[in-house]
């Protein structure tokens, strides 16, 4: 794993008062320097039922998985997918792709 998981609260408290944030067509990412990598999902009831919404958390985990070791340094993130008709996992990496290379984190 080249990535841990982010699963407190006051983890994700903290990204959301003190990250800094950017957008893409279909996600939105909140980073953090921190002193290993960990990477954080929020998805809420809006999206739909369960079994949508933990589908959306196994195809932004796996797009995240991609680039997690070729980060420049070490963050914390938090992904916020927004609200869509499909959520494939191609948009979502060319979105993250994106993002971490606009921030210059790649």
């Amino acid at each position: 794993m080249r990535y841990l998981r982010m699963k407190k609260n006051k983890e994700f408290q903290k990204l959301f008062s003190k990250g800094k944030r950017s957008y893409a067509s279909s996600l939105a990412i909140l980073y953090l320097p921190s002193e290993r990598t960990r990477m954080g999902i929020c998805v809420g009831k809006k999206h739909g039922k369960a079994h949508v919404r933990n589908r959306i958390k196994r195809l932004l985990r796996e797009a995240f998985r991609k680039y997690a070791d070729k980060l420049v340094s070490p963050h914390s993130f938090v992904l916020l997918p927004k609200v869509q008709e499909e959520y494939s996992f191609a948009e979502y990496d060319a979105c993250i792709l994106k993002l971490l290379k606009r921030e210059k984190l790649i």
